[in-house]
This record gives structure tokens, C-alpha cells and sequence, in this order.
């Protein structure tokens, strides 16, 4: 029997999958994790099973396991944008992240890493569940004009359209590659609940991946996103970019959905060269994946907001179910999940990405 982690699931659902005789080798156990709102935007944490319906590519699914998560292990990862788009607000975004991760990471549990990024991409903490350490990589953030190492990935990709900045270095925001990297490379190996926190205005103007590769690295590696749009700047400055820039080297991934068409998973709209607005730009990595789409306003402060988040992330449901579809293929499969009782939104990835079995081992060789 094989498991197929779009947002891992509990152990106890793992169990009871591999308990199952009855699953043949080629059968996707899909389990994803979902908030659902009500009318004031509030989380619902009282559901039962049959108060959802699931289908996969327009086909029914019977939902065979189901649980409330507020107490599953989370792996956390936080991007923070330093580019001089920033200037004005990441002071503010340093002390509300010291704050949430204070409030959130349970150091017996969770785990959390730490990126920055602008016209290159920096890991400041690995995975640790050490608040001290934590805290000192988000007191070490600073802007792009500071002289610091490299040691990710250089902007100057398809995407890219740097500038210079002060002192001759070179000026950009590689929001696309940081979320490649974090899911690609940190959160992919790992199981349980994963989730990254972006905080940006948005604009990505000097990555070497695409809108689409970024959303689809997380949607592979079973990752949540929640967006945080916060920018001092008035909302036309936003406005530079593509949305997906240049193709080349892409294969045409892009346009799954054809022109103009929703093609669901990594992106639902063509590379065609077009004015971006960050805040779009955030809105669908977040729709896409699972997560929320939150904006810093005079009403509503960056601390309102990872509290907001805070309770997202303890009142989830893991929700599995074994999908009619064969564990091959390897074209994105859409999900919609919905509440029955009205007034309820649901909030859950659109989707995953099978994974096909490993070839069985072969026979050693007769001597």
C-alpha cells in the first residue's frame, strides 16, 4: 500500500491505512488539512465528518478518515521580505514574528526555520525548536544594502529586472525562488503539518523560478501558505513585473489551462508578459495551496493578523480519503472540499500531484 502526502496526515490515519489489507499497491491515500470559516470570518472547529463533501476531478470521494488537529506537530517556515520595498515596515514584521513564535512554536513539538530574502535568498536559521536562536535570526535581518554572505540562490533569472542599488549592489526581490527553496529543499523530506508564513508587498522582479514552479514546489511538497501582504508604498507601485515572466527553460508548464483558461495547480493563467499587482500575486499562492491571504491595514495590524493565523493553525481537520484514481499519472488532480451547512467557507489546498509508486525491486540475479 502507498501513502500519498499531499498535507501529511496523523500517524493514527497512517496506521489504519497500513492496517488495511485490502489496499492494493497502486491505491493514493490522499489526507489534507482544512479550516473552515464562518460568516464573520471565524474559525469552525465543531464539524463531523459528514458535514463535508469531497470530490477529486469531478468524482465523488467517501471520506474515510477524519480528525480535529490542534495538537499535530508543525513545521513552520518564515520568509520575510528585506528588499528596500520593505524599508518602511520590517521592523514591525521582526517584532510581531518574535511575538507569534513566542505565542505558537511549542518547543516539544514544533519546529521552525528562518528565511530572508530580496536579490538573493538566505536560510538564517535551519529547522530548530530553540526560541532563543530563533529570536537572533530575526534580530539579524536586515536590508538588502547590508553586506552579508550568500548562501542560497542569486537573483537573475528569467524573472529578473534588477536595478542597482545603493553602494553598487545589486537591487531585486526573489519572493519565487524563496518559496521553491523553503519547499523544495527544507519542507519536502518532512512529514506532519507544514505551513510558511510570507511577509511581502508581493513583487517578485529577479527569480530564476516562475509563479508557477514556486506553487507548485510547495503544492508537491504538501505546503500550506499564508501570505502576509504589508507594504508602505501606495498600491500603484506594486504594479511592475510579470506574472510569471519568461517560459524559457519551462517547458511550457505554465499554461496547463491553455490561454486564458483555469488550469488549476502551479498557477491558473498563461506566461504571457503582464502588469502584476503583488497583492494578486499573493492571493492565488495562498488559494492554491491551502492557506490565507491576510493584509496589513490600519484596522487590522500584523500582530491582528498572526493571531488570525494562530487560531487557522489550531482548528484544522485532517481529512483523508482513498482516491478513485490510481497511484500513476503525473498531471495535477483537482480537489474541492465544501461544508454542507451554509454560511461556511472552506479553506483547503485545490489540489495535489501524485506521486507514482516505486518500481518493485527486481529479482537477483540466478548464479
Amino acid at each position: 500500500m502507498r501513502l500519498l502526502w499531499l498535507v501529511p496526515a496523523v500517524t493514527g490515519v497512517c496506521l489504519l491505512a497500513q492496517q488495511d489489507t485490502t489496499f492494493s499497491t497502486d491505491v493514493n491515500v490522499v489526507n489534507i488539512f482544512a479550516t473552515v470559516h464562518d460568516k464573520k470570518d471565524k474559525p469552525v472547529s465543531n464539524l463531523a465528518k459528514d458535514d463535508f463533501t469531497l470530490s477529486e476531478d469531478g468524482h465523488q470521494q467517501t471520506i474515510r478518515y477524519f480528525s480535529r488537529e490542534s495538537d499535530l506537530p508543525l513545521t513552520l517556515g518564515l520568509l520575510v521580505d528585506t528588499s528596500q520595498s520593505q524599508a518602511g515596515v520590517l521592523e514591525d514584521e521582526k517584532d510581531a514574528s518574535d511575538r507569534f513564535l513566542d505565542q505558537v512554536l511549542r518547543p516539544d513539538k514544533d519546529r521552525t526555520f528562518v528565511i530572508h530574502f530580496d536579490h538573493e535568498t538566505e536560510l538564517l536559521q535551519d529547522l530548530t525548536s530553540s526560541l532563543p536562536d530563533l529570536h537572533k535570526s530575526i534580530d539579524q535581518m536586515h536590508l538588502a544594502d547590508d553586506a552579508r554572505p550568500q548562501m542560497r540562490r542569486q537573483g537573475g533569472g528569467p524573472n529578473s529586472d534588477p536595478t542597482q542599488g545603493r553602494q553598487g549592489r545589486i537591487a531585486g526581490t526573489v519572493l519565487y525562488d524563496a518559496i521553491f527553496l523553503a519547499s523544495d529543499e527544507l519542507m519536502k523530506p518532512l512529514k506532519g503539518r507544514k505551513a510558511l508564513i510570507l511577509l511581502t508587498d508581493g513583487v517578485d522582479n529577479g527569480s530564476k523560478e516562475s509563479l508557477y514552479s514556486a506553487i507548485q514546489s510547495a503544492q508537491r511538497s504538501g505546503v500550506i501558505v499564508y501570505s502576509i501582504y504589508f507594504t508602505d508604498r501606495p498600491a500603484e507601485s506594486n504594479r511592475v513585473g510579470s506574472v510569471f515572466g519568461p517560459m524559457g527553460g519551462m517547458g511550457g508548464m505554465g499554461r496547463r489551462g491553455g490561454m486564458g483558461r483555469p488550469g488549476g495547480g502551479g498557477g491558473r493563467y498563461p506566461g504571457a508578459q503582464s502588469r502584476t499587482d503583488g497583492k494578486k500575486i499573493l492571493e492565488q499562492i495562498s488559494r492554491e495551496t491551502g492557506g490565507g491571504f491576510f493584509e496589513v491595514t490600519k484596522k487590522e495590524s500584523i500582530s491582528d493578523i498572526y493571531t488570525r493565523i494562530q487560531d487557522e493553525l489550531r482548528n484544522q481537520y485532517s481529512i483523508g480519503y482513498v482516491s478513485d484514481q490510481a497511484a500513476n499519472g503525473a498531471s495535477f488532480r483537482h480537489i474541492v472540499l465544501t461544508a454542507k451547512k451554509s454560511g461556511l467557507t472552506v479553506q483547503a489546498p485545490e489540489g495535489y500531484y501524485p506521486v507514482p509508486a516505486p518500481p518493485a525491486p527486481s529479482e537477483p540475479p540466478h548464479r
